[in-house]
């Protein structure tokens, strides 16, 4: 069924459990997924056979619909909907899940984000440095660009090492926040960069995200742990239930509850050191060309780079560990 009225195009804000919050104009509307979306119909490609579905394919994903997808719907009655289209994304962050058997689907997190935010603590606790590598290579990946925040400045004379590793990360061109929520410092700076713009919050419990966004806006973090706290139960992810909050000063924010990290999902393991933007440039530029696994083969223009300082021998030894994961 074709749809043309623009009446009928909504954004998803809210999922949990085959259901789904769209807003349009305004308004929320409960909605549920149309039968066809979870299959992929396939049709005769030759002319001169009827058009008559041939075969009927399950999808490659665990659920079709995402936090920030543009959705096409029909009226199913007073503030309800069916959702019968999905537009095209701009953009997509995923995880492999693994459901019943073998097979590993496709979770898509959050659509047409336009940033990606990992969060740490300066300290308690100490930032673990190869988990921000996963999570910069996943939104490279992914075609979008990473602010990196660090919270709890308060705290910064606990770490003699932070300034000294996040300069790793600045030399490389990541943008980085200090931020304390309790004094506000960096809080404005922060502002501007989150203003008009879908960001997606990415971290492990304990470093300061609730009391980050508490801060930035009143009870918005109070409002995003009751929305984890209220579905996730034992051996469930909260995942399956996000939610995305516009924010008083212009823009919109969704946190990631629950995802201890992000997979990486559709990467191949040669095209890995493009996803480092400090290893880039020296791709294909040895005798092995492309074929380079940039490990123990000699005169590899990676390790060159790395013995002359102008790449961390860290982040080359985070690319090494991440690579083995492929």
């Amino acid at each position: 069924m074709n749809i043309t009225n623009e009446n009928d195009l909504g954004i998803v804000f809210r999922k949990s459990l085959g259901h789904y919050t769209v807003r349009t104009n305004g308004q929320e509307l409960d909605c549920e997924l149309s039968s066809l979306l979870r299959k992929q119909l396939i049709y005769p490609t030759s002319a001169s056979l009827r058009h008559k579905v041939q075969a009927v394919q399950e999808l490659d994903h665990a659920d079709p619909v995402a936090i920030g997808d543009q959705v096409r719907f029909v009226d199913a009655g007073p503030s309800r909907g069916i959702i019968t289209e999905i537009l095209p994304r701009r953009s997509k962050l995923s995880r492999p899940l693994p459901l019943s058997g073998q097979r590993i689907f496709e979770q898509v997190i959050v659509s047409n984000a336009d940033q990606v935010l990992p969060v740490f603590a300066s300290a308690n606790p100490i930032p673990k440095w190869g988990l921000l590598d996963r999570y910069l290579v996943t939104a490279e990946a992914a075609g979008l660009p990473s602010r990196i925040i660090i919270t709890k400045m308060d705290l910064a004379h606990k770490n003699d090492a932070l300034e000294k590793d996040l300069d790793v990360y600045r030399r490389i061109g990541y943008i980085i926040h200090l931020v304390c929520s309790e004094t506000g410092e960096g809080l404005d700076e922060l502002k501007q960069a989150l203003h008009g713009r879908m960001s997606v919050l990415i971290g492990k419990s304990g470093v300061g995200k609730t009391s980050l966004m508490n801060a930035l806006q009143p009870k918005l973090g109070l409002r995003v742990k009751a929305v984890s706290q209220g579905h996730i139960g034992k051996g469930r992810h909260t995942t399956s239930h996000l939610q995305m909050f516009e924010l008083d000063f212009g823009g919109r924010l969704v946190d990631t509850p629950g995802m201890r990290e992000f997979g990486l999902s559709n990467i191949a393991d040669e095209e890995l050191a493009s996803f480092f933007p400090e290893l880039a440039p020296f791709i294909g530029q040895c005798r092995f060309g492309l074929s380079c696994q940039h490990d123990r083969e000699p005169d590899c223009a990676i390790r060159k780079a790395v013995m002359a300082e102008q790449v961390s021998p860290y982040r080359y030894q985070s690319y090494l560990r991440l690579r083995g994961e492929l």
